[in-house]
């Protein structure tokens, strides 16, 4: 237990299993009150029971259905945050879908365009409506949730691909938006993680999905993969003061030092952790320069 988030409030999206439980469960144990919606009310009324029980110091749990690529949803779920707390600090964009799988040309349309609203426009539309409170108070933390997705292509799972990148550009953009208002927005790649949409790609199979990524998945199923600790424990450093001025920024929950990014303030100024494109000096190559 601990107090990073002692009187912080907090909401995060697509919360009832999995890292975006996880991530509240942080949250509450580092004593925010916290919002929680999914669109299951079954599932979303067993994750509120867990985070109660981690519940102390004042701290409170709101659980509301909603759809966070419906626009009324997201009004009346920001809205009831809203009332309940009074204020909030920290939004997390957690809720996703991998979407349909398979080339293309064969997926199902209206499937692949949900995915793209909830994965890409219901981060916007959530964020979309908190941007004035922040805005108002001149502080807030706003958390992305990235995937594999956001930095190499993903054949045959192509909308979840272009989604996760357009999150990661969102989130880059809307920190140069609001850094003057003293809000910060990063978003964050938490690793391979053995959750419910893993198990939507081994149903798949590789005829869909394609036989290297289905491997891959095999073989993370069976390791057990990333965890949901490194990812919690990311957004849980993002949400609390110690991040504050970090911002913009694209961070790995395995592989990068964010616990001691703030020491490194000046060089976080440039593109450090910030999706770009390469070029061929990158790989050493020497043509392509002018």
């Amino acid at each position: 237990m601990s107090d990073e988030l002692s009187g912080r409030s907090a909401l995060v999206t697509g919360a009832s299993h999995g890292l975006g439980l996880e991530i509240a469960r942080r949250f509450v144990a580092a004593g925010a009150s916290v919002c929680i919606c999914a669109r299951s009310a079954a599932d979303l009324e067993s994750a509120a029971e867990q985070l109660r029980e981690f519940a102390s110091g004042g701290a409170r749990i709101l659980a509301r259905t909603a759809d966070v690529s419906d626009a009324g949803d997201v009004a009346a779920l920001t809205g009831a945050a809203l009332e309940r707390f009074g204020q909030l600090e920290i939004l997390v964009n957690n809720a996703g879908v991998y979407g349909p799988m398979g080339p293309i040309e064969d997926v199902d349309w209206e499937a692949w365009v949900a995915a793209i609203k909830i994965n890409l426009l219901g981060s916007v539309l959530v964020a979309r409506a908190l941007v004035p409170h922040f805005k108002a108070r001149r502080y807030g933390k706003i958390i992305q949730l990235a995937g594999g997705g956001a930095t190499a292509p993903m054949p045959q799972i192509s909308a979840y691909a272009a989604s996760k990148a357009g999150v990661v550009r969102f989130a880059e953009t809307l920190a140069g938006e609001l850094r003057e208002h003293g809000v910060d927005v990063n978003a964050v790649a938490p690793g391979a993680l053995n959750t419910r949409m893993l198990d939507e790609v081994l149903q798949a199979g590789p005829e869909r999905v394609g036989q290297a990524f289905y491997d891959r998945a095999v073989k993370q199923h069976g390791s057990g993969g990333a965890g949901l600790d490194r990812g919690a424990d990311l957004a849980c450093f993002l949400a609390s003061a110690a991040s504050d001025g970090i911002t913009g920024k694209l961070i790995s929950a395995l592989w990068d030092p964010w616990a001691e990014l703030g020491e490194h303030a000046a060089d976080l100024e440039s593109d450090v952790y910030t999706l770009r494109r390469i070029v061929p000096a990158d790989r050493g190559l020497d043509w392509g320069r002018d």
